[in-house]
């Protein structure tokens, strides 16, 4: 039986009463020898079969907090914890897989080298076969790293990551490079991993990857956890936190339109008018009456779409200095 399977869709998320603890950071501050303070009084716990997106701003504490789970750094005060042991065990370390932005492996050696060397580091590796198609890494297998293109090296990456068939894996951009299609594949097998029981950590700046894959999301700014919840609760703080008490109902109209800004701004229900392009784009929190009065004052009006607020949105308003 193959040990990596293929789901279309995510799986279900696991309920916080009855899913194992697998990681967790408690009241952690880090501080280090500059004076730099990248973490402070944080608090985050990772659940077996659960993939939380771990977003934040460049230089919010997200690698430092990655970089303590995986035993790579000590906090100044608090306690880590994975698989409810020291994250520097060797116990522990045989248990997790990685894969960095800023990986690398040998330049010269094989694809098919380089995943045998990482399946020989563990007592209960993955099938390589199992390992090839994961990573989608049929027909590269011969090639040497160093000829791969940026995607495949991704590719290699991740299977690498997944070589010891670890319970907790990191996944730090883990797209970057990769085509649609090779996206779509990496998500389904993360997926996979998660309906496993596997836990994964994302870190990524793809705002859609978080939004379709996790379980879970967790803000962070200036080492502190600002915003936890699902793709959806976070958009809806985040709608909040931007100043829309009527969260729940807000859309975002897009459309080609002649009326001014002052005049869509007196709609009721509408908060905001601004111009992009030939489109203006609008929000309300009362889109059913709003659209209907546009349509009524103008009825040239071309171009039309509604969104719910995405969570670019939402990220940008609850990081917001």
């Amino acid at each position: 039986m193959s040990a990596v399977l293929e789901f279309t869709e995510a799986p279900p998320a696991p309920t916080s009463a009855s899913a194992e603890t697998v990681a967790s950071l408690t009241h952690i501050t880090k501080r280090y020898a500059n004076g730099v303070l990248a973490l402070d009084d944080l608090s985050l716990t990772l659940r077996r079969g659960e993939i939380v997106a771990l977003l934040g701003p460049n230089g919010a504490g997200k690698s430092t907090a990655v970089k303590l789970m995986m035993g790579l750094s000590s906090p100044t005060t608090g306690s880590v914890k994975v698989f409810n042991a020291d994250p520097r065990q060797t116990s522990t370390r045989l248990r997790t897989g990685v894969m960095l932005q800023v990986g690398k492996a040998p330049e010269m050696l094989r694809v098919r080298e380089q995943v045998n060397i990482f399946r020989g580091y563990y007592d209960h590796p993955i099938p390589y076969a199992d390992i090839v198609h994961a990573a989608g890494l049929e027909g590269i297998e011969s090639r040497m790293f160093g000829q791969l293109s940026g995607g495949q090296k991704q590719r290699v990456l991740f299977a690498l990551a997944l070589a010891g068939d670890p319970d907790l894996i990191f996944l730090d951009e883990p797209t970057v490079g990769l085509d649609i299609e090779a996206r779509r594949a990496m998500w389904a097998q993360i997926r996979s991993l998660a309906s496993r029981g596997k836990t994964i950590l994302l870190t990524t700046h793809y705002l859609e990857e978080a939004d379709a894959l996790a379980h879970r999301i967790v803000v962070i700014n200036k080492g502190r956890v600002v915003c936890e919840g699902t793709p959806a609760e976070v958009k809806s703080l985040g709608s909040a936190a931007s100043g829309n008490s009527t969260s729940r109902s807000l859309k975002i109209i897009r459309c080609t339109t002649s009326l001014a800004a002052t005049t869509i701004l007196a709609i009721p229900g509408v908060t905001s008018a601004q111009p992009l392009g030939n489109l203006t784009v609008i929000t309300s929190t009362q889109p059913e009456s709003t659209l209907r009065e546009l349509l009524a004052l103008d009825q040239t009006l071309t171009s039309l779409e509604v969104q719910s607020p995405a969570l670019e949105d939402a990220f940008l308003a609850l990081t917001a200095e």
